[in-house]
């Protein structure tokens, strides 16, 4: 059977009402919240007894989404947020904009910060890493024409 979509990227976050706003400034929609927890969960993760608060962000497209989770329990285990971009696991989350400029400074102000600078890649794009909601890693890509 063939590969069908990528459904969702998860995050987890401990303050969900700010990366929600934050995500949501950039142009993301909350499609919902819910808490999730039970037998069925803990099977899936392996976390027994685990309760956690996600809410699911959808680009406006529609075709990709974030899954941002707060773990009520069990307690968090480590912290990756803030390694450098040539860390091992999860890297960052791409997003292509219209205004790089209009984004960075809109962000700014739920603050984000510039990890390097915004460069240009050939002809093509306009890219920069920026520090969102608790040192989350987010790239941006302005497409030039």
């Amino acid at each position: 059977m063939a590969l069908k979509r990528m459904d969702n990227v998860g995050i987890v976050v401990e303050d969900l009402g700010q990366t929600i706003d934050f995500f949501r400034e950039l142009g993301l929609e909350l499609e919902g919240r819910a808490m999730i927890g039970g037998e069925w969960a803990g099977r899936v993760t392996g976390l027994a007894d685990q309760r956690v608060e996600i809410a699911m962000m959808r680009t406006p497209d529609g075709h990709s989404r974030l899954e941002l989770s707060r773990f009520l329990t069990p307690p968090v285990v480590s912290d990756h947020r803030n390694a450098p971009v040539n860390a091992l696991g999860y890297l960052r989350v791409m997003f292509a904009v219209d205004d790089i400029d209009e984004t960075l400074e809109r962000l700014r102000k739920r603050g984000a910060q510039l990890v390097g600078e915004v460069v240009r890649y050939q002809d093509s794009y306009r890219l920069c890493y920026i520090r969102g909601p608790e040192g989350l890693l987010i790239g941006l890509a302005q497409e030039l024409s």
